[in-house]
């Protein structure tokens, strides 16, 4: 089972950037579909973004899309989330999940097999 720890958040002003960063344990981190959540005090887990085990696909939230990249180094067994123009609205704990599959799940809190503890984001207005 692979273990993830995020890292990379903080307070911004709005419409600044903020790089996350979850570096996962393991030899078989290349196997692993990689997705960010966030959640928001009082909200469900909310779908930001993932990505496929090469990087080669991607798939954005409305929210997230034109501002939000998501990337993967295999090298590093890390996945990034680069998020611009943040908005308060940004305001969350962003977590970082794995599983196997590319395919209708990946938008799914309940189909993630191994979870992050989280990283705060805050975005001032």
């Amino acid at each position: 089972q692979v273990q993830l720890v995020e890292s990379g958040g903080g307070l911004v002003q709005a419409g600044g950037s903020l790089r996350l960063s979850c570096a996962a344990s393991g030899r078989t981190f290349s196997s692993y579909v990689m997705g960010w959540f966030r959640q928001s005090p009082g909200k469900e887990h909310e779908f930001v973004t993932a990505i496929s085990w090469r990087g080669r696909n991607t798939d954005y939230n409305d929210s997230a899309t034109g501002r939000f990249t998501i990337s993967r180094d295999n090298a590093k067994n890390t996945v990034y989330l680069q998020m611009n123009s943040l908005k308060p609205e940004d305001t969350a704990v962003y977590y970082c999940a794995a599983r196997r599959a590319w395919d209708w799940g990946r938008r799914i809190v309940t189909e993630y097999d191994a979870w992050g503890q989280g990283t705060q984001v805050t975005v001032s207005s």
